[in-house]
C-alpha cells in the first residue's frame, strides 16, 4: 500500500525510501503535540517504528485509521486473513480537519435501523473521520426513543401498520400491509452514545416537533391539534396532524427533552420545527396565546423547549424553516442559510443522499434530485466563521433495511467525507482513480453493498417501485 491511496487526502505526505514490516496491529508510539490543530496527526513510519503524534484523543484515533488504510484492505476485515507480515511504506503523513461539524444524519424513524446497524454504521462513519451522528429519532411515521414516563410513546408510537411502496403520485395509494416498528431502549441508546464516542463521534438526537410528530399524537391523540385519535402514518410527506400548541403539551415535551438530555451528552439537542402545515391551528388559538396569527404558534411552541433546553445547559438544533427563533439555535441549512446563527450546511440539492443517482430506468425507487457520486464530490460549502461545517443527509423513506443504506449513503459519503476533511482544490479524475483502487476494496472488505460506480447489480433494483423525480 502506497500514501496515494488515503482517503480523505491529507493535508500533506512526505514519503520517503523503504518499508516497514508489522503485524495486523502495529505497536505505536504515541505523544502529543500542542502545535497541531484540533483533531491533527502526524504518523510517521520509518525504521524505529510506527510513531502518531496528535492534538489530541480524536487525531490519535485518526491517525489510526489512516494507518488502517496503509495496511491494506484486508486490515478492515473483521478477522486476520493474511498471509504474513503487513508491509507499510517509509515516510510522514501531517493532517487535520477543515470543517468542525463532519455530520451525517440517519432516519431511524421512516424505517427503523436495529441497534447493531447503527452501531456498524458509526464505524464506517470512523472510518472516513465523520464525526457527529445526527440521530432522527421522532417523525410521523415512528417513535423510536424509550421514555419511561410516557410509555405508550413506544408501545404504540414506535408501530405502523404498513409504508406506502414508492410515491404516489405514481406510487400505490396505500400500504403494503407488512407491519413495521421498533425502538431503542435507554440501555440501547446509552450503549450507541459510548460505542460513539469511543471513535470520537458525537451523537446528536433530534425530536422533530411540532410537525412530522402523528407517532406521538397516536400514543397520546391529547397532543394533536384536533385531540382526534390517529394512527401512525403510513404514507411519506408532510402531514397537516400537527401537534396542539398549549402548555400542557409543551410540559410534555420538556420532560421527554429533560429524558433526552439525560441520555445523550451532546451539547446540541435538535427540537426540528421543519414543515409545520398551519391548517389545524386557529386565529383564536393564537388570539388566546397573545398571538397575532397562526404563522406565530410554530415560534411560540419551539421557543420555550429552546429556552427549557438552554435551562439544561445544552443549545437547540432546528431547521432553517422553523422561524425566527433564540440566536444560540444551531441552524441546519437544508433550503437556506439564515443570517445571525450559527449554520450545519445540509442543502438538499447537494447533499441529501436518498437522493437518484442517475437517469437510468434500473436506479431503485428514484427520488429527489440526480446526486451522482461526482456532483456530491464537487460540493464547496461556504465557509464563514458562524458555518460550523456540513452534513449529508440519509432519510430513510425509500431505505427499508441497511442494504438499502448503503446503496444510498455509498460510495458518495466517503466523497463528502473528503469536501468536509481536505482543504485540497479537488479533482475529481483523481479522486475517481483513488476510490476505485484504493477504496473500494477497503469497503468491500467491511461488507459495504455500495453502488457500483456503472449503475446498481441486479439485486439492488427495485423494478417496478415508482419514486418521485425532482429537477434543479
Amino acid at each position: 500500500m502506497s500514501f496515494d491511496g488515503l482517503l480523505p487526502r491529507p493535508v500533506r505526505v512526505t514519503p520517503a525510501a523503504g518499508t516497514l514490516l508489522v503485524g495486523r496491529s502495529p505497536e505505536i508510539q504515541d505523544s502529543t503535540d500542542g502545535s497541531l490543530p484540533p483533531e491533527g496527526f502526524r504518523l510517521t513510519v520509518d525504521a524505529d517504528g510506527v510513531r502518531v503524534a496528535s492534538a489530541d484523543a480524536a487525531g490519535a484515533c485518526h491517525a489510526r485509521q489512516a494507518l488502517r488504510q496503509l495496511l491494506g484492505p484486508s486490515a478492515f476485515r473483521a478477522a486476520g486473513i493474511h498471509n504474513g507480515p503487513y508491509e507499510l511504506p517509509y515516510g510522514v503523513v501531517e493532517d487535520w480537519p477543515r470543517l468542525r461539524w463532519r455530520g451525517c444524519l440517519l432516519d431511524v424513524a421512516r424505517h427503523f435501523m436495529p441497534k447493531a446497524g447503527v452501531l456498524r454504521f458509526l464505524d464506517l462513519m470512523a472510518a472516513h473521520r465523520l464525526n457527529i451522528l445526527h440521530l432522527h429519532l421522532t417523525d410521523d411515521q415512528g417513535w423510536r426513543i424509550e421514555v419511561p414516563a410516557f410509555p405508550r410513546l413506544t408501545e404504540v408510537g414506535a408501530w405502523r401498520a404498513g409504508s406506502w411502496v414508492g410515491r404516489p403520485p405514481d406510487g400505490t395509494p396505500g400500504h403494503d400491509g407488512r407491519p413495521h416498528g421498533g425502538y431503542y431502549t435507554v440501555d440501547d441508546l446509552r450503549e450507541i452514545v459510548a460505542y460513539a464516542a469511543e471513535r470520537h463521534i458525537t451523537v446528536v438526537p433530534e425530536v422533530d416537533v411540532p410537525g412530522h410528530s402523528q407517532a406521538a399524537i397516536a400514543a397520546y391523540p391529547w397532543l394533536g391539534a384536533t385531540g382526534a385519535t390517529l394512527e401512525v402514518l403510513t404514507r411519506w410527506g408532510v402531514n397537516e396532524n400537527v401537534l396542539a400548541v398549549n402548555e400542557r403539551t409543551v410540559d410534555f415535551y420538556r420532560q421527554v427533552l429533560t429524558h433526552v438530555t439525560e441520555v445523550f451528552p451532546s451539547r446540541v439537542i435538535c427540537v426540528g420545527g421543519d414543515e409545520v402545515p398551519t391548517t389545524q391551528w386557529t386565529v383564536e388559538h393564537a388570539a388566546a396565546l397573545g398571538l397575532s396569527d397562526v404563522d406565530e404558534l410554530r415560534g411560540w411552541f419551539l421557543g420555550r423547549l429552546v429556552t427549557h433546553l438552554e435551562s439544561l445547559g445544552r443549545r437547540a438544533m432546528a431547521w432553517d424553516d422553523a422561524g425566527p427563533l433564540s440566536r444560540h439555535t444551531v441552524i441546519g441549512a437544508w433550503l437556506n442559510t439564515p443570517a445571525g446563527h450559527d449554520v450545519v450546511l445540509c442543502p438538499e440539492e447537494h447533499v441529501y443522499l436518498d437522493h437518484r443517482q442517475s437517469d437510468h430506468p434500473d436506479e431503485p425507487v428514484p427520488v429527489g434530485y440526480l446526486r451522482t457520486l461526482a456532483d456530491v464530490y464537487a460540493y464547496e460549502p461556504p465557509v464563514s466563521p458562524r458555518v460550523l461545517g456540513a452534513q449529508a443527509q440519509v432519510w430513510t423513506e425509500h431505505l427499508d433495511n441497511a442494504r438499502r443504506v448503503d446503496y444510498a449513503a455509498f460510495p458518495r459519503l466517503a466523497a463528502f467525507a473528503e469536501v468536509v476533511w481536505s482543504a485540497h482544490a479537488r479533482d475529481y479524475e483523481e479522486f475517481e482513480a483513488r476510490l476505485v483502487r484504493h477504496h473500494l476494496p477497503r469497503l468491500d472488505a467491511l461488507g459495504v453493498e455500495y453502488r457500483p460506480l456503472a449503475g446498481p447489480h441486479p439485486w439492488q433494483m427495485r423494478p417496478g417501485v415508482p419514486g418521485r423525480i425532482r429537477h434543479l
